[in-house]
């Protein structure tokens, strides 16, 4: 009988020595879909984000949502034998992946140029704030730092008041980390082709510049910068915008004409279809919409609107989408059992695929917890792990 296969990537060795959020879930996805993912992390800490409250029962809830599938080993990458080690597992695995500020790793004399040497089919991924090379290349961030400079957090808010604290780590999951898994994909790609790896350089700060996209267009074609509720996506209009419900907060979304006409009709405003794109008018429509809306709750207009060909929808707290009838048969929400924390909670796989669906098959790792099987994979005895703890290696 043929073995199921774990996912598309099976096969696939991952090195994984980032941190925090952008790398974490960068190499999760890459582990759903099936890759070998092993956490290198620093002896006695490892990864910060083990210490992020909230605390299950040892272990934070953010780790344990953001590092299944994944294995972990200690190694101090000071060390000279530290660096041994590591130097024989890039020896057998296809992608390193680090996000330290630029130069680090050259330092500790593991850098790309040395690692190529020594398997010139590794791909090494660098995931940085600005970048490996620029004016602001050594700069510390966070993501917030990273969508005000590029553009993006200038654009979040209501008409006339300040920019807002986006409620999404965008530029750290759409640049760090989803841009990082395609380049890391890209690069398997062109390997095949090549026989060849390459260092694949993401800067969160340039994914929020690509994320632009329409808002960019707008600039590009009028020759100005799109500022909150000054254009359609940006709540200029009442076609698109967030509602006030009896019982919290209602999308519409009715760009094209068509949708729109069918929520002016459903509400008994036939008056307001040629206005969608007025200026004279968007006020006044916005806020008799806003009356209308008040009087009944989030469910009961969705419910409403099931049949009426109209793009709306209700905006839930996480408790509320997790019982969503269509995120659960998507499987978007599921749990897993943890040998020291119990039953938990987890997202489910977004990508799915018909053949080689990616699958959650361990939870996340503890501390160290692959690392005696790492060193016997490399040969090393009982004895010399022993003397590796105790000399601090491990």
């Amino acid at each position: 009988m043929e073995k199921k296969r774990t996912g598309p990537l099976e096969g696939i060795r991952i090195l994984d020595l980032t941190r925090l959020l952008p790398g974490n879930l960068c190499t999760m996805l890459l582990a759903d879909l099936g890759a070998d993912v092993l956490k290198v992390e620093e002896p006695g800490r490892g990864d910060y984000m083990r210490e992020f409250p909230p605390i299950n029962r040892h272990e934070s809830y953010h780790h344990l949502v953001l590092n299944r599938n994944k294995r972990s080993m200690t190694l101090n990458l000071k060390s000279k034998e530290g660096k041994s080690i590591f130097l024989r597992l890039v020896e057998m695995s296809d992608v390193v992946v680090e996000s330290f500020r630029p130069g680090v790793m050259d330092r500790l004399g593991l850098g790309y140029p040395v690692l190529r040497k020594i398997n010139p089919r590794l791909i090494y991924c660098a995931i940085s704030g600005f970048g490996q090379d620029g004016p602001y290349r050594l700069l510390p961030g966070h993501d917030i730092n990273y969508m005000g400079i590029g553009g993006a957090l200038e654009l979040f808010g209501e008409e006339g008041g300040p920019p807002q604290v986006p409620g999404l780590s965008i530029a750290d999951i759409g640049g760090g980390s989803l841009m990082a898994a395609i380049g890391i994909l890209s690069a398997v790609i062109a390997r095949e082709a090549t026989g060849l790896g390459q260092f694949v350089d993401i800067a969160m700060t340039d994914a929020v510049v690509y994320w632009l996209s329409i808002h960019a267009a707008w600039y590009f074609g009028t020759g100005k910068s799109p500022r909150r509720g000054e254009t359609l996506f940006l709540g200029r209009y009442p076609c698109y915008g967030i509602y006030e419900a009896a019982d919290g907060y209602f999308t519409v979304g009715c760009l094209e004409d068509h949708f729109w006409a069918n929520l002016c009709r459903a509400l008994g405003r036939e008056s307001y279809i040629p206005l969608q794109w007025s200026d004279e008018y968007r006020h006044a429509i916005r806020e008799d919409l806003q009356q209308i809306f008040r009087t009944r709750t989030r469910q009961e207009w969705f419910e409403f609107f099931r049949d009426k060909d109209v793009c709306v929808g209700p905006v839930y707290l996480i408790e509320e989408a997790m019982r969503d009838p269509q995120l659960r048969h998507r499987g978007m929400f599921t749990t897993i059992d943890h040998p020291v924390e119990g039953t938990v909670c987890q997202l489910g796989i977004p990508i799915k695929l018909s053949d080689t669906p990616g699958t959650i098959r361990r939870p996340s790792p503890v501390l160290g917890e692959h690392t005696e099987d790492v060193l016997k994979e490399l040969g090393y005895t009982a004895e010399a792990i022993s003397r590796l703890r105790s000399d601090g290696v491990l």
